[in-house]
């Protein structure tokens, strides 16, 4: 095996790619990516990746799938090219939400993703809070699944806020927001600034894809500064009914810690118009500059994922990216 680590990148995240490299004082190695005039896309690598160990990043964001076709062309062109092993580090996960057989006849197309990413060349994917952690069960190759938490924690910690409610959007993201609070508390003692953070979770009901009402809250948010926590922000629906009905509990402000900003269909102008004071979001999908928004705050993950590349490729633990250093 030739020791030399290798940084790829697709079309879908040039800049985190760069800085991911930078961190780890490397530059992204050079490969030619161009669609024919049917639509069908071609891969080049431009380097000797034979006995290499390979890390290729590349974000499902949209156009999803064209994104995703273009990392399985990737992946099988390294594999082909002979490199020693293939890391696919995959910011942001597409077709997460697609993870079980909630009615009849559909499929379970976050399996068969996983099953795509294995047959075209994977040994190992790198990427940042699943919708579903259980989608780490439908590869038989290790997955790293970090989590922004940290980048986060440190982030609301900085706003000095003291009186603080931390609430999930629904029922299912109970567990990470009540373990978000625990950590909130642990963050603040650490630096003898003690808080006392309160729990609650919003009650909601989907009439449609893009319809969904609040129909009440299970908490404490009444003069409080209250933080939604959510993996993902797509058309913001529920985000912004959520932040509406927390400020009708008469709460003092409302903001939310959201890791993937999809922000599809008019979700930016429902958060430009919503009670939300602002928006923590970080860098695992890029925002068009049309979609930038003053309370809209990037909190960077490339500093995690260059860190965690460092650790896979010297064969050391990534336990250590799950917390809060100060």
């Amino acid at each position: 095996m030739n020791e030399e680590r290798l940084i790829f990148v697709g079309r879908s995240v040039p800049e985190f790619a760069a800085d991911v490299a930078g961190y780890l004082g490397t530059e992204v190695s050079d490969c030619t990516i161009v669609d024919f005039p049917d639509g069908e896309t071609s891969v080049k690598i431009e380097v000797n990746v034979r006995g290499r160990f390979v890390f290729v990043i590349q974000s499902m964001c949209p156009p999803v799938n064209q994104n995703l076709i273009e990392l399985l062309i990737m992946l099988d062109a390294f594999k082909r090219a002979s490199a020693w092993r293939v890391c696919a580090v995959i910011p942001y996960y597409g077709y997460a939400r697609q993870d079980r057989k909630d009615q009849p006849r559909v499929p379970i197309t976050a399996k068969l993703v996983a099953e795509l990413l294995t047959t075209a060349g994977a040994d190992r994917v790198l990427t940042m809070d699943l919708h579903a952690g259980q989608i780490q069960g439908f590869f038989d190759i290790p997955v790293d699944n970090l989590t922004a938490q940290p980048i986060f924690l440190k982030a609301i910690y900085e706003r000095g806020l003291d009186n603080v409610t931390i609430a999930s959007p629904d029922i299912g993201g109970v567990k990470p927001a009540r373990h978000f609070a625990l950590a909130l508390e642990a963050l603040a003692a650490k630096n003898d600034k003690p808080i006392k953070t309160h729990f609650a979770v919003v009650d909601k009901q989907r009439k449609g894809a893009d319809d969904v009402q609040a129909m009440g809250i299970v908490g404490d948010v009444e003069g409080r500064d209250v933080i939604i926590v959510d993996d993902m922000v797509s058309t913001a629906g529920s985000l912004v009914e959520a932040a509406g009905y927390i400020m009708g509990e008469s709460a003092q402000s409302v903001r939310a810690a959201i890791t993937h900003p999809l922000l599809v269909g008019e979700s930016v102008e429902r958060i430009k118009n919503s009670p939300l004071e602002e928006l923590l979001v970080t860098d695992t999908i890029p925002i068009p500059a049309e979609k930038q928004l003053d309370k809209i705050a990037v909190c960077p993950v490339t500093g995690l994922f260059a860190e965690a590349i460092d650790a896979i490729y010297n064969n050391k633990s990534v336990s250590k990216l799950f917390t809060v250093s100060r």
